[in-house]
């Protein structure tokens, strides 16, 4: 009874709880695991794989998983990539491990099978082809791991255009396997298979009856294909026609795959037409996603029309006296300029045509349309900006060297006169301080005049103002509290003497 309640859950597990995405792949999503621990798709979907095989191996419940969600889960843990953590990175190594060995138990008194089968994925290694290059479809097949597939032959059971789902371009073809490559090709695509974007359905069918058994194919794979091309511009002609006969006024034949530039002019009593043709390499009309024709003024305005199609002719024709309001008025030169471009066109273009010389008339007094402000590209904030030029003062002029040193010795002059004037005053040291502290304080004082003596030195030889004042400050403020402290020593031994 135990049993049937765990095969119960997992089969409830698989069916119930497990979601699926438009590639056909399944996963487990994201969840609360005990109220506060947060775990990712990935973690999750590991965890019901590792129990579900960890079940397999030691239980004897009756465990049949449908082919499609072995692939399918198969499928999520090759598509995510490298993941960015290590713990997901293991899960996805851990996963793909398990998948790729086979779990079949049996056993015969219960009647119980627990089936896990190896999926088999199938992939191109490329979803773009081309016509003109005459690609070979390439299909192969291997296990999760890389591991070779047993015998079997890919079929392409149908293929059709996005555009036209109902039509199959190709039916029932099997696939060649090439041993060397271990590839299965088809050699050439069929006539009617032209550019543009195919979904080709491809099964997988083994050779070995009992391998179904062993591993799972998963049914119906389908694939979307890009067939490319050089799609060929031909009949390109620009023309300048009257606006009240029709009559073409001026006509030229461009080459489009080349370089021709031509020179019109026009007024707004004319028309504009310019036309071309588009075959794809079958030889069929081809309709791109974008042919836009711009003319852009000379004052940078820009006006862009979409090129119609009818049939396998692209034409567009401007009527300039219906386009003077969109145009503002604004004679002069205009640059032509054609876009063609396609996701399956490998030729898509982008070239001038030429320019044109428009004569309209002068805008109106009254309800004359305004310009709008012309719009700023983005990208020019991170181009090179305009160079700055600094401009310095100039210095003054200085002195010559012989004045300099003339002022040095007259500085110098008071220093001396100093030292003189103490050898006549006779000076001694009969009254310096004897007693331990006081002449400690009388030291102290004499050296900070020396320091402020070599502070003046240093100004004059290195020393900035700012540095010099900040010194003096500090030196000043010890020099005040050391002279009190002398100065009071004095003044109470001379009033002992005098007392005395």
């Amino acid at each position: 009874m135990a049993l049937l309640s765990i095969t119960f859950f997992v089969t409830i597990v698989f069916d119930e709880c497990i979601n699926t995405s438009d590639d056909g792949t399944f996963y487990f999503d994201e969840k609360l695991v005990g109220g506060h621990e947060h775990q990712g798709s990935i973690s999750t979907t590991s965890s019901v794989v590792r129990g579900v095989f960890a079940f397999a191996a030691v239980t004897s419940g009756k465990i049949n998983l449908p082919g499609d969600k072995i692939l399918g889960l198969a499928k999520f843990f090759l598509g995510i990539g490298i993941p960015g953590d290590a713990k997901d990175l293991f899960n996805q190594i851990e996963s793909l491990a398990l998948l790729e060995s086979n779990r079949q138990v049996v056993f015969q008194e219960q009647h119980i099978v627990v089936k896990i089968s190896i999926p088999l994925i199938l992939s191109l290694p490329a979803s773009v082809y081309s016509l003109s290059n005459k690609d070979q479809l390439k299909v192969r097949v291997n296990t999760v791991l890389g591991s070779a597939a047993p015998p079997l032959t890919v079929k392409l059971v149908r293929a059709f255009s996005t555009v036209a789902k109902d039509s199959a371009v190709i039916q029932n073809k099997d696939l060649k396997y090439d041993q060397n490559s271990g590839h299965h090709v088809l050699d050439v695509l069929p006539d009617k298979v032209d550019v543009g974007i195919y979904v080709f359905v491809f099964e997988m069918v083994l050779h070995d009856a009992d391998g179904e058994k062993v591993y799972a194919t998963g049914g119906q794979i389908h694939v979307p294909i890009y067939v490319t091309g050089i799609v060929k511009v031909s009949n390109a002609e620009i023309a300048v026609l009257d606006n009240d006969l029709g009559s073409i006024e001026t006509q030229k034949t461009l080459d489009l795959a080349g370089n021709d530039i031509v020179s019109l002019s026009a007024n707004h009593l004319q028309k504009f037409r310019f036309s071309f043709q588009l075959t794809t390499p079958r030889g069929h009309a081809f309709m791109p996603h974008q042919a836009f024709l711009k003319l852009k003024h000379e004052t940078k305005y820009e006006h862009i029309f979409v090129v119609g199609n009818a049939g396998k002719k692209f034409e567009i024709v401007l009527d300039f006296l219906g386009l003077v309001e969109k145009f503002y008025y604004l004679s002069g030169r205009y640059d032509i300029e054609l876009t063609v471009g396609d996701a399956v066109m490998e030729n898509s273009f982008l070239r001038p045509l030429g320019h044109l010389e428009l004569d309209l008339p002068e805008a109106p007094t009254s309800k004359a349309p305004r310009l709008p402000p012309l719009a700023v590209d983005p990208y020019t904030r991170y181009g090179p900006k305009a160079e700055i030029t600094h401009l310095f003062r100039t210095p003054e002029k200085r002195p010559p060297t012989q004045l300099s040193l003339i002022f040095l010795s007259l500085t110098l002059l008071p220093l001396i006169g100093f030292l003189v004037g103490l050898l006549r005053l006779g000076v001694n040291l009969r009254n310096f301080p004897s007693s331990a502290a006081p002449a400690t304080y009388a030291i102290l004082f004499h050296l900070g005049i020396a320091a402020v003596l070599v502070l003046y030195v240093l100004f004059w030889l290195k020393l900035d103002l700012f540095t010099t004042l900040k010194t003096t400050a500090l030196l000043g403020v010890f020099l005040l509290f050391v002279g009190h402290r002398i100065l009071s020593h004095l003044a109470t031994a001379s009033a002992k003497l005098k007392s005395a």
